[in-house]
């Protein structure tokens, strides 16, 4: 059963063992970003494999390159639980998403043997609840997308949706300013949408700030992505860094 809060976080490196890792931790999701790093299909089921080696009950998921349907059935062949589809901005967008995830007669997804369906051998099982199971979001990364947010939001299929605030900054001339009076104003929209509409609302906390997540989380974001393996890996090592260098010129 899904959670009431769902805390995962985004994986850039390509790395199985920093997968594997992060699983472990607790985070109920993990999302491989096959769109911002150079992670393809073979690399992103080697991560779905090492996240589910780390905690069976994290989900491996994909946020894709695109909108693309023959891209989409390949990652969830090689095993995503669930897609992040980027800059979806318009009720079109959307219902073709939810058509490349789901089969027949529902969508239009191709059925063919693949890790998901257990290499055939577990073929029935996987299709008898991959429509019901198979977790679809779309993210909210444009202005045009806040605009259109009802009619994007009340697509049969489309479980959340998730603001990618860099980008809907960027779109809006406010590139990062996330005390903008703009953007608060849009993320409160977003919101609101997903409440009318019984989709999850997610964001991403880009900065790995556990203040900044509860904040989210009381203004009422059930979907929190917290921070990335590069941004806190390098964090790690900096302040380290620092604190060492801070002693030895003590």
């Amino acid at each position: 059963m899904m959670r009431d809060v769902m805390i995962g976080s985004w994986i850039n490196t390509a790395s199985p063992v920093a997968a594997e890792i992060m699983a472990a931790a607790g985070f109920d999701f993990l999302v491989v970003d096959a769109e911002h790093s150079a992670v393809d299909v073979p690399q992103a089921q080697g991560l779905f494999q090492a996240i589910r080696a780390g905690a069976p009950d994290c989900a491996p998921m994909v946020r894709l390159p695109g909108n693309a349907y023959d891209e989409t059935k390949r990652y969830l062949d090689a095993g995503a639980m669930g897609v992040i589809c980027p800059l979806v901005t318009s009720r079109k967008e959307a219902e073709n998403l939810v058509r490349s995830v789901k089969y027949p007669p529902l969508g239009e997804r191709g059925v063919g043997y693949g890790r998901s369906h257990g290499y055939g051998f577990a073929f029935d099982e996987y299709m008898s609840r991959a429509d019901r199971d198979t977790f679809v979001c779309v993210q909210i990364e444009h202005i045009r997308a806040v605009e259109q947010i009802d009619a994007i939001l009340s697509v049969p299929g489309v479980d959340a949706a998730f603001i990618g605030p860099y980008d809907l900054t960027a779109s809006m001339g406010i590139t990062a300013q996330f005390d903008h009076p703009r953007y608060l104003e849009a993320r409160s929209e977003i919101l609101a949408g997903c409440q009318r509409h019984a989709v999850r609302p997610g964001v991403h906390v880009v900065q790995p700030d556990p203040d900044e997540a509860g904040e989210r989380i009381a203004e009422g974001f059930s979907m929190i992505a917290y921070s990335l393996d590069i941004t806190m890996l390098g964090g790690a090592c900096r302040r380290g860094l620092e604190a060492i260098h801070k002693g030895m010129n003590a």
